[in-house]
């Protein structure tokens, strides 16, 4: 038997009101999910600006980010013509997102979820994104 690690309702909370205080700081209004190992929705909050044809951007960030077990800016990069993943944002019902924003969570070498924003540039949604990663990280140390 393997243990398995498991994101709680209040480790997503610990990530979504540190996410949510980047993108203020930034003076960005977000969407912003939160998903489990396997890419499965667990919160998301749409900030009162934050665009509209963003949400499904933001939760798809999140299920490529722990699907993928890697950012979406380094599965962009490698989707690229002529890169090994070219034309995989096409898959998975065009689920899958090449843009900078989503971020997988590792404890202990486990995916146990990830974090995807949007509605500001690639660096704003990504740095948002960071935030909540990191404030997650730094509550289980």
């Amino acid at each position: 038997m393997k243990k398995v690690l498991a994101l709680t309702p209040e480790d997503a909370l610990t990530m979504m009101k540190a996410a949510e205080l980047k993108a203020k700081e930034i003076g960005v209004d977000m969407d912003i999910a939160i998903t489990d190992s396997n890419g499965s929705l667990l919160m998301f909050h749409r900030m009162e600006y934050g665009k509209i044809a963003s949400i499904d951007i933001a939760i798809n960030k999140a299920f490529t980010a722990a699907a993928q077990r890697k950012s979406t800016r380094a599965y962009g990069e490698i989707s690229q013509p002529g890169g090994p993943t070219y034309g995989i944002e096409s898959s998975n019902q065009g689920r899958f997102t090449i843009f900078a924003g989503g971020v997988p969570l590792f404890v202990e070498g486990q995916i146990v979820g990830a974090i995807g924003c949007s509605s500001g540039t690639p660096d704003q949604d990504e740095a948002v994104a960071q935030a909540g990663l990191e404030a997650i990280k730094a509550s289980l140390s």
